[in-house]
């Protein structure tokens, strides 16, 4: 772990906030990184989320759809993370957003000492990509807040994600906000790009398995979730494969009896991908 030593301190960590105080959790459906660039609904609403969160966080762990390891869970761990455009075909001014958010010592030793259900490789190969920082661009556009991404483990099931990230639960009282960023319906195969109404349309099996997704949410049936594969042809078509699902898990797995659950950016786009997110709080 000595690579962790040359990180700059986040000063003061989290010794402004009291022990009491319970840092919200997000899940949020990212969808195209043209949300980074442009004055989209969704890019509004993350605008006015980060411009409203209380407290504001010391420090900001990500889990994205688009940092998959096999076998082993990972954690950036470089003082200054890349940040890194995993995507092609789209213009030169979304290539040219970066995101300059320091890595911090801290927050990495305390997620890989939450974690005792398996050892966390930290890595210096990563970086923050298009799941992170296409949301945070627009939450906190200064980059003033610390980031560390946590990769999401591709051989586990969604049970063990599930109960790999209920480990995280101590981060919330630490001063750190927990984002996990995916979408709940995500069939690209199947984008309706060039429908008239493509913003707001969905096929039936996208708007039943979002509706669905969110009452699930909302009745605290985190088993039904878990067991997504047993749903239904309709969450077969919305989740052919679940890479931008389990992030999801890791969100929910953090809430409390005491949180709030609040959706924002309800909805299907294209045809068959939604941006139904969540955010859990409690009241202060």
């Amino acid at each position: 772990m000595q690579n962790l030593n040359t990180l700059k301190d986040l000063s003061g960590w989290s010794k402004h906030l009291p022990d009491s105080v319970v840092m919200p959790v997000i899940f949020a459906g990212h969808g195209s990184p043209m949300n980074a660039i442009e004055d989209t609904s969704f890019a509004k609403t993350w605008r006015k989320m980060g411009q409203n969160l209380q407290p504001q966080p010391a420090a900001i762990l990500c889990i994205s759809a688009h940092w998959l390891t096999q076998g082993s869970t990972a954690i950036t761990a470089m003082p200054e993370p890349a940040t890194i455009h995993d995507f092609g075909g789209f213009p030169q001014s979304l290539f040219n957003v970066q995101y300059p958010a320091m890595g911090n010592r801290d927050l990495i030793s305390n997620t890989i000492a939450a974690i005792h259900s398996r050892k966390i490789q930290p890595d210096l190969s990563w970086g923050l990509d298009h799941g992170t920082w296409s949301i945070l661009v627009n939450m906190f556009p200064e980059a003033n807040i610390p980031v560390v991404q946590l990769s999401i483990d591709y051989d586990l099931s969604a049970q063990q994600h599930y109960d790999l990230a209920k480990e995280l639960t101590i981060l919330r009282r630490k001063g750190v906000l927990i984002i996990a960023s995916g979408n709940t319906v995500h069939n690209l195969r199947m984008l309706a790009r060039h429908h008239p109404h493509a913003e707001n349309f969905g096929y039936d099996w996208a708007i039943e398995t979002d509706s669905r997704i969110k009452n699930y949410w909302l009745n605290h049936d985190h088993e039904a979730l878990i067991n997504w594969e047993k749903q239904g042809q309709a969450f077969r078509l919305a989740i052919p494969t679940p890479d931008h699902y389990y992030p999801m898990l890791y969100s929910l797995a953090l809430q409390e009896d005491q949180d709030e659950m609040l959706l924002f950016n309800e909805g299907t786009t294209m045809g068959s991908l939604n941006m139904t997110s969540f955010i859990l709080q409690q009241a202060f």
